[in-house]
């Protein structure tokens, strides 16, 4: 049974949000009771006949996917800064997490800043999903861990919601630059605990030794032909520190697959 029961996509009727919107449409599927919130941020008040226009346009694009959804989907405008809009919606409205699309390789400098932002302060997981992005059903999801343990299996709940939706196995990888973890050590304390806390989609744990760290992910998304990748940007592990510009540079370092940033 899914944990979400509702998914807020800020769209601003570009190319990569009406990809991202198809990309949700499709995880969400047929048979799943979840809602769709559809999010317009504008820097001005938008007359009514205005918003109607924008929700009767987000209604057709709906429909142009020939996916009959369960829950009706809902649209909203409003006006402010744009993160700051979205994470208050984002709170009001219940949203369990965002879908956003962002443009991949052609993302401007402040386009990865406000996603790297969003991600930070948001109190849900967000899901990158940059243009380009192929709508299909992910079969192999990666998560990104250090040395450290997860102390709660509640973090995982969106990957695995992820996983049960398409029977996926998700693969954990740590990459390191230095000799600084024991592997066996690191194997022998979190092994048990990933196989409990990932469930049967829990697949293996490949240790890589990189001194480009970024590199080595991506190498690692080839390889194993991963469709997903996941990242925990905050303190749910042991005494690490979010780093804005790490962040960035692993929700944009591959242009054609999503990232999901957990909570």
């Amino acid at each position: 049974m899914s944990s979400l029961k509702k998914v807020l996509i800020p769209f601003d009727f570009s190319e990569a949000s009406v990809n991202a919107l198809e990309y949700v449409v499709n995880f969400i599927g047929t048979q799943r009771s979840i809602g769709i919130l559809g999010l317009y941020v504008g820097t001005m008040p938008l007359s009514e006949a205005d918003n109607e226009k924008l929700r009767k346009e987000f209604s057709q694009l709906l429909d142009s996917f020939n996916t009959k959804l369960k829950v009706s989907p809902e649209f909203t405008t409003d006006t402010g800064e744009v993160i700051s809009t979205i994470l208050s919606v984002q709170e009001k409205s219940n949203a369990d997490l965002i879908m956003m699309g962002t443009m991949g390789d052609k993302i401007t400098d402040e386009a990865i800043t406000n996603t790297s932002k969003l991600v930070l302060k948001a109190d849900c997981p967000v899901l990158a999903i940059p243009y380009g992005t192929g709508i299909k059903e992910p079969q192999n999801i990666a998560l990104v861990m250090g040395g450290e343990k997860i102390e709660d299996k509640a973090v995982l709940e969106t990957l695995l919601d992820m996983a049960r939706s398409f029977d996926a196995r998700i693969h954990v990888l740590t990459i390191y630059k230095e000799s600084v973890y024991d592997e066996e050590a690191i194997k022998e304390s979190n092994e048990n605990l990933l196989q409990y806390y990932l469930e049967h989609f829990y697949a293996d744990h490949t240790f890589i030794k990189s001194e480009d760290v970024e590199q080595g992910i991506l190498d690692y998304i080839k390889e194993k032909k991963i469709d997903m990748l996941t990242i925990l940007p905050r303190n749910h592990t042991e005494k690490s520190t979010p780093s804005e510009g790490r962040l960035t540079k692993l929700l944009t370092l591959h242009s054609e697959i999503p990232v999901l940033a957990l909570d």
